[in-house]
């Protein structure tokens, strides 16, 4: 890490000495990409700065911001809050007014932001039981505290020896974020993360990642309260690259298009999505061009990493890759993938499409990162989320819980001693992951510590990996595994209702009752049984009910970053357990 660069606010400075830039940001407006340099973007952290401190902001408060569409308001704002000494407490658009609730009062928040009218209004139905003196929004129509009335504030006021005082007496130890996790077996622990430990994860992402040139395009979609969008954005601006912020999810493939991102990080489940749609429009094709279409997708398919390409590989590339390529715009050299298990068969499809997936593994916890696949010769393991990360180490115990400890390791808890005990014990961080460590140096998890149940012949059942070996189906959208004291793992399911219907159409069959359909549930149970033959013989589902509806994060199922609240889910369907298991 540069001696100069040590504390986050330090970022926007760092790149205005060395890769300035006069596209740092870039938002749609009106049709039209509008552009902030990189000398704005320092000189608006500064009136958001001067601001904040006539407004009363002391070191060490706390102030939340949530926004439904990453935009550049979030970053000015993340900037001037950690220069004068407070803490930024990142939130997620689809909370529940509950969440909201909570986090706002056990973060102690004085202040809160938010993107748009909804988001204003629902986090104003619960301002009187919080601690929130006011709520700003960047969107000026919404109420009169908003981000045009700070930068006027900002311009008039002048704090600019007190500025420089504050971030001179910011240490890189110091606390920068509260970043609260989604909570799936609970409430939300606010994860307390050090400027250096975010800092360390960022600037060391430069030898991890093969992007060494600046000015390069990036497209920010992912939700930047998660602390993997964050990490990368605050990568981009160490690395001088143009950050360009999508429109909506809806708009995304337009925007890959328009911007031409040169790498993205995504999630599992955005790429099984596009996948889904890659191979429905296959399915909508007839004759000899469906079946060049889906010979090169078996060919992808069959294709193992640094495998040579041959002749079969350049005719599937003019015909049928490029055109994958040319949804994220043509000029994407690679994607990393966080957040989840990612199926192994979408690594090696789009691996041999021309499209690299480096599979990572992070958490909150531990600033983003603990372990990346590379570009590097060797760098890439299937099944492994590769090699541990500089100034980190790691061991695991006699459980096989994966633990870690080093430079970019939480701080704790934030007001849960209890918890932070708990999870840190002779320094290292327990991870509640379970995995291995294997002899070429490649990490492997195979489950989460607390979602492991026990058959009742006795059988250890990791539902993760069960659960990702079943969603290569393009009929199902999610699917749990239950099972614990029962005598076989069995599963809740949701289809893929946009494929679902596809399907349908094509064999000309009309479903009245999506749970009930004898046909629709044959079919899937065809897929089950194909993809059971990769599994141990207790492992493999033995039944499985579908859902009457579909699991959202805004109806309880899912956590903000999509992970199954399986408790909830399981009170959701008892009726369903049950007959399961009476039958």
């Amino acid at each position: 890490m540069p001696q100069n660069l040590t504390r986050l606010f330090d970022l926007a400075t760092y790149q205005l000495k060395h890769t300035p830039q006069e596209k740092a940001f870039n938002t749609k407006v009106g049709g039209k990409w509008l552009s902030l340099s990189t000398q704005d973007y320092c000189n608006q952290i500064d009136i958001i700065s001067n601001a904040l401190i006539e407004l009363g902001v002391k070191v060490g408060d706390k102030i939340a911001i949530v926004t439904e569409i990453n935009c550049v308001e979030w970053h000015i704002l993340d900037m001037a809050i950690l220069q004068v000494g407070a803490i930024n407490v990142p939130l997620y658009a689809t909370l529940s007014t509950n969440d909201y609730e909570f986090i706002l009062n056990h973060s102690d928040s004085k202040f809160c932001f938010v993107s748009n009218k909804d988001l204003y209004e629902r986090v104003q139905s619960v301002k009187k039981n919080t601690t929130v003196a006011t709520i700003f929004s960047f969107d000026n129509t919404v109420c009169k505290d908003n981000w045009q009335g700070l930068m006027t504030l900002g311009r008039l006021s002048d704090n600019h020896k007190e500025i420089e005082e504050r971030k001179a007496s910011v240490s890189p130890k110091d606390l920068a974020t509260i970043a609260y996790t989604s909570g799936t077996t609970g409430v939300p622990k606010g994860v307390m993360i050090a400027h250096e430990e975010l800092l360390h994860t960022a600037t060391t992402c430069k030898d991890l990642i093969n992007l060494h040139e600046p000015y390069l395009p990036m497209l920010s979609y992912l939700p930047i309260s998660h602390v993997f969008e964050r990490l990368v954005t605050y990568y981009y601006q160490y690395m001088g690259m143009e950050i360009y912020f999508a429109e909506s999810l809806e708009k995304l493939v337009d925007n890959f298009q328009e911007v031409k991102p040169a790498f993205l990080p995504i999630v599992p489940r955005l790429l099984e999505k596009i996948f889904d749609k890659i191979i429905a429009k296959g399915n909508a094709l007839t004759g000899v061009k469906k079946s060049l279409f889906f010979w090169a997708v078996r060919l992808a398919e069959n294709t193992e990493i640094g495998q040579k390409r041959g002749l079969q590989h350049k005719i599937a590339d003019k015909l049928i890759y490029s055109k994958w390529r040319a949804i994220f715009g043509g000029d994407l050299r690679f994607f990393i993938s966080g957040s989840a298990p990612l199926q192994e068969r979408l690594i090696k499809v789009f691996t041999a499409a021309g499209l690299p997936i480096y599979e990572g593994y992070g958490m909150t916890e531990t600033s983003g990162v603990i372990s990346l696949n590379s570009y590097k010769k060797g760098g890439v393991k299937m099944g492994a989320v590769g090699k541990i990360m500089p100034g980190l180490e790691l061991k695991i115990a006699e459980d096989g819980e994966i633990l870690v400890k080093g430079k970019n390791i939480l701080k704790g808890y934030y007001k849960n001693e209890e918890k932070t005990y708990e999870a840190i014990k002779n320094g290292f961080f327990h991870t509640g992951d379970i995995g291995e460590i294997c002899k070429d140096g490649f990490l492997k998890i195979t489950d989460r510590k607390k979602e492991m149940f026990k058959t009742s012949g006795g059988k250890y059942i990791a539902p993760a990996i069960i659960e990702n070996v079943m969603k290569q189906s393009s009929f199902i959208e999610q699917i749990m595994v239950i099972g614990e004291g029962y005598k076989m793992p069995t599963a809740l399911l949701q289809v893929n209702y946009e494929f679902v219907n596809d399907w349908a159409k094509r064999e000309n069959h009309k479903i009245t009752d999506i749970s009930n359909d004898k046909v629709l549930i044959a079919r899937i149970q065809e897929d089950i049984d194909l993809y059971n033959q990769n599994l141990g013989k207790w492992e493999r589902i033995k039944k499985f009910e579908i859902t009457p509806d579909e699991w959202t994060i805004e109806a309880g199922h899912l956590t903000p970053t999509m992970k199954l609240k399986r408790k909830v889910i399981k009170e959701r369907y008892q009726d369903l357990f049950a007959k399961i298991y009476s039958s």
